[in-house]
């Protein structure tokens, strides 16, 4: 049976806590990592309904989309407020991961999975996401140095690439010095020229951690002056926010809204544009992600579809003849967490997993 620290683990791989936007409060935010479990509920927000729904079924772990405790809790109280969700929770032992932000944008994750349900094709960041900035550390070690020089700078964060740590490369060489009369060198005399096998060894460091990485670096090494070499890298790009793409074939703007009606279950969908007009570039975000119809705008997207927008955010986008679709918070972030019910079942051989039953919209049509 897995533990509560296998699937924190598993759904940092998924959809790292690294990604998510820097406001968001994501990972385990509740539970004992030891703790076994081999029955998961999903979410998209842990109120009082779903939390009875978790601990009446024996669920272990809950992944909600929305955190709990999102903002700092002064109090927790049964009877209202976060603590009505929170304390039946803690007193039957239910844990809670939340991935928010980190799961809208991941590889498979809800943006992708709006994309695949509303026949988005070629879908690519909306807002690419630029990576860290970071710096390749070049130190020339004699060999009876190395290992030393290189677990020194390891522990100072260096060799980190994605999901892999203690990266480098090393190729051997020949180093040379002349070692004036002030100098005391380690290999070879002062006041003539050495050559000395050496090893040049490369690690990759964030920007913010080159200063500790080379500290690191010259107290391992045993020479008096260590040679070394700090390159700033041109940061990349990898994933981002939002997605963007083509519809399989162009439609007009109702039939892509109502096609949004049908695959999201949404109990309405409101439009900001002529139905009639052809569409075939799409934009989307999910949730409530009005901050991104200005990516849309600039993307010359046909049409922009997030689940909420402000009433200014409307206008903006007649004005700039961008048109919206807007099924609603919970349609557009549902689906996502129910299929992510269905890889905990399929990932985990043995548990159950299931999409909350009792979850509903807050918000109806008439």
């Amino acid at each position: 049976m897995p533990t509560l620290a296998e699937f924190a683990a598993y759904l940092e791989r998924f959809a790292p806590c690294g990604t998510a936007a820097e406001w968001d409060n994501v990972g385990l935010l509740l539970g004992d990592p030891t703790a076994p479990v081999a029955r998961v509920m999903t979410c998209l927000t842990v109120t009082p309904d779903v939390s009875a729904e978790a601990v009446r079924e024996g669920a272990q772990l809950i992944v909600s989309h929305h955190p709990v405790l999102f903002r700092g809790a002064k109090k927790l109280v049964a009877t209202g407020g976060d603590g009505a969700a929170v304390l039946p929770l803690l007193r039957a032992g239910v844990a809670v991961y939340s991935p928010h932000t980190a799961f809208d944008n991941c590889t498979g994750g809800i943006n992708d999975t709006l994309c695949a349900r509303l026949r988005v094709t070629n879908a690519a960041p909306l807002r690419p996401r630029e990576d860290k900035r970071q710096c390749k550390l070049v130190a020339f070690v004699p060999d009876a140095d190395l290992k030393k020089v290189q677990d020194a700078v390891f522990a100072a964060g260096a060799g980190v690439i994605g999901q892999y740590n203690e990266c480098s490369f090393r190729l051997a060489g020949t180093g040379t010095f002349y070692g004036t009369e002030a100098s005391n060198p380690v290999v070879g005399q002062k006041g003539r020229r050495e050559d000395v096998p050496e090893w040049r060894l490369e690690v990759v460091v964030p920007e913010g951690r080159v200063a500790e990485a080379v500290a690191a670096m010259r107290a391992a090494h045993s020479y008096e002056e260590p040679a070394f070499d700090v390159y700033p890298l041109k940061p990349g790009t990898s994933g981002g926010e939002g997605r963007i793409g083509e519809l399989q074939q162009p439609t007009t703007l109702g039939e892509l809204a109502g096609r949004a009606k049908t695959t999201l279950r949404a109990n309405a969908v409101q439009i900001v544009g002529d139905p009639a007009r052809p569409v075939r570039t799409v934009a989307l975000a999910c949730g409530a992600a009005g901050e991104f119809l200005s990516d849309a705008i600039k993307r010359r997207a046909d049409v922009f579809l997030t689940g909420e927008v402000r009433f200014h955010d409307a206008l903006t986008a007649r004005g700039t003849n961008v048109a919206l679709i807007l099924p609603g918070h919970y349609a557009t972030e549902r689906p996502a967490v129910e299929d992510l019910a269905a890889k905990f079942a399929t990932d985990f051989p043995g548990i159950t997993a299931w999409a909350s039953r009792d979850e509903r919209d807050p918000l109806s049509a008439i």
